[in-house]
């Protein structure tokens, strides 16, 4: 690796570790020529199936639109910016899975609202409503009063687990 500061191409790891759920090495390094220490890291390089649009087209997938689609709906939720990495991390696994080289748009809008569904249910409803172009209130209702059937099933499931026991 070249030094950032001097381009000397000599220069050693002083300290690794594990970031981003594992997804990431972070390494400090240290240039055996002008003894500047910078910080480097690593992802491994994998191929991401390309999408398939829903008029057809087909693009390369976007890391970074899905990362600024969730922000939007996160936006002022409390949701931590590691939570927000993981679930990104996440959704790329779960289309790298899929073993596919290509993955319709549809696809990768029901991975995600699973996704937004496990770490907040109103950022799952903004998303929801752009996603599945809600036309009225009732529509937001409907959804609402989904979430809500499926949070009392889990409930009730529990309960009836707790009381075997």
């Amino acid at each position: 690796m070249y030094c950032p500061f001097c381009s000397a191409n000599d220069t050693k790891v002083i300290d690794s570790r594990l970031v981003s759920g594992g997804h990431q090495v972070r390494r400090r390094r240290e240039c055996l020529a002008c003894h500047e220490r910078y910080t480097t890291f690593e992802n491994a390089e994998l191929v991401m199936p390309r999408i398939i649009k829903r008029d057809g087209s087909r693009e390369p997938f976007n890391e970074d639109k899905m990362r600024s689609g969730l922000s939007r709906a996160l936006e002022k939720r409390p949701v931590s910016m590691e939570q927000i990495e993981l679930a990104v991390n996440k959704l790329k696994s779960q289309m790298r899975a899929t073993g596919e080289r290509e993955i319709s748009s549809e696809m990768l809008g029901d991975l995600i609202m699973a996704q937004l569904k496990e770490l907040d249910k109103v950022a799952y409803l903004r998303f929801a409503s752009v996603y599945l172009s809600f036309e009225d209130i009732s529509e937001f209702a409907d959804e609402i009063t989904r979430l809500g059937k499926e949070k009392n099933g889990k409930t009730k499931k529990t309960k009836q687990v707790k009381a075997v026991k």
